[in-house]
């Protein structure tokens, strides 16, 4: 059973309570990421999470750890791009310790100067594993390479040593005046729950909050097609070729999700099945579909040895290419069924089901239930896929970025 509410000072919540699970998930979301920073304070979304567990005026940092650990649940945090959360997972007889728990670290962290100091060490270390980790950081260089690296989606969630270590407390209190208000604030629960309950949990604690959202703005984010190269020296050459697809809450986001489907998503896909079992040229490819507010990525990743690179894009694009004009009824079913097994499935937990509803209360302002979303994954046709095949798919709109001990001379004449 699916519930809307608001508390008392308007912050919404949205509660699913589902039969025939054991826990309980809840989180508190804010319409706030990466994007919505400047390039001198890039990364201060994702630092300000980290900041949230060191200490509250109730509790110690270990306190905080300790009241979830020691009851079996989890409690953890994330920032992407255009959203952060805060979430605890536990079995319903501690739902009150998680509400509490999460509760107080968003209303009463410290922010101490000490943990600034100790964070920022710990932060940049976590940068350095991104950039030492080819297959995440391809991602970062790619979103650069499309969007421009000093705003909006180009900047990484996590920023740069440089702004981290400029980082401090006044900044922090700012980033929370201006982008945790209550116009900023979804709270999302799921799982064993009671809904009168968790309601009257949250109202308790957040229901009296009272502080203003500054409207975030949006910068347009223009597309860049082409070719980036980035030289370093290791084993793979690591790969995104991507175009500019729709925004999250365009229509055409059902028949973009069964392209993704049909050409890389899975070992039955059309690239896994040519590029790694008919030609043995990598070991992992992968398309992906990426959607924000305001625009959206669809793209291929893979890696591939330093003889095979050059190869392994032009199969890519010679099977982007051979999309038109192929697609079987047999292939759109068994994508449709594919589709709907992975959707259904990654709803079975409370954290899914949670992060579900969260999403579409912040994108859609509405609640989609899982027959709702199956029955327009179904509508789809092969006329439709074929459509956005020749709208979006075509050569001068794409963008390719390579990372790793690759030929720029050779590279050049690829698109």
């Amino acid at each position: 059973m699916y519930k809307k509410d608001y508390l008392d000072n308007g912050i919404p919540i949205v509660m699913e309570s589902i039969k025939g699970i054991q826990s309980s998930a809840m989180g508190i979301w804010l319409k706030v990421g990466s994007r919505y920073e400047s390039s001198q304070k890039n990364g201060i979304s994702h630092f300000l999470e980290h900041m949230f567990f060191k200490g509250t005026s109730n509790r110690t940092q270990k306190d905080i750890s300790i009241a979830i650990d020691s009851v079996g649940g989890e409690l953890n945090a994330f920032t992407s791009r255009e959203t952060t959360a805060y979430y605890a997972i536990v079995l319903e007889d501690f739902i009150e310790i998680a509400v509490d728990v999460i509760s107080d670290i968003f209303l009463n962290s410290q922010f101490k100067p000490e943990d600034l100091k100790k964070e920022k060490e710990i932060v940049k270390d976590e940068i350095r594993m991104v950039e030492d980790t080819p297959d995440e950081y391809i991602f970062d260089l790619f979103y650069k390479d499309i969007w421009g690296n000093n705003h909006g989606l180009g900047m990484p969630v996590t920023g740069t040593d440089k702004t981290v270590d400029s980082f401090n407390r006044s900044d922090i209190l700012n980033h929370i005046d201006q982008h945790y208000g209550l116009g900023d604030i979804v709270i999302s629960c799921a799982g064993r729950i009671n809904i009168k309950k968790v309601y009257s949990l949250f109202n308790k604690q957040l229901g009296s909050l009272n502080r203003k959202s500054t409207p975030a703005i949006i910068e347009d984010q223009h597309f860049h097609p082409g070719l980036n190269v980035n030289e370093k020296d290791l084993l793979d050459v690591h790969m995104c070729l991507g175009i500019k697809s729709v925004e999250i809450n365009n229509p055409l986001r059902y028949v973009f999700l069964l392209l993704n489907t049909i050409l890389g998503m899975g070992v039955s896909s059309r690239l896994f099945q040519e590029v790694r079992e008919n030609r043995g040229l990598a070991y992992t490819i992968h398309s992906f579909l990426s959607l924000y507010k305001d625009t959206g990525i669809f793209g291929v990743y893979t890696a591939s040895g330093v003889d095979n690179y050059i190869e392994v894009i032009e199969t890519i694009l010679s099977e982007i290419k051979k999309l038109t004009g192929t697609i079987s009824d047999l292939e759109l079913s068994r994508a449709k069924n594919q589709l709907k097994g992975y959707l259904i499935m990654a709803l079975e937990s409370s954290s899914g089901r949670m992060n579900n509803i969260a999403r579409q209360e912040i994108y859609y302002n509405n609640y989609l239930s899982t027959d709702q979303i199956i029955a327009e994954i179904e509508k789809v046709t092969i006329k439709d896929i074929e459509s956005i095949i020749d709208q979006y798919l075509t050569k001068d709109k794409m963008a390719i970025t390579v990372l790793g001990n690759a030929d720029i001379a050779k590279l050049s004449g690829i698109i």
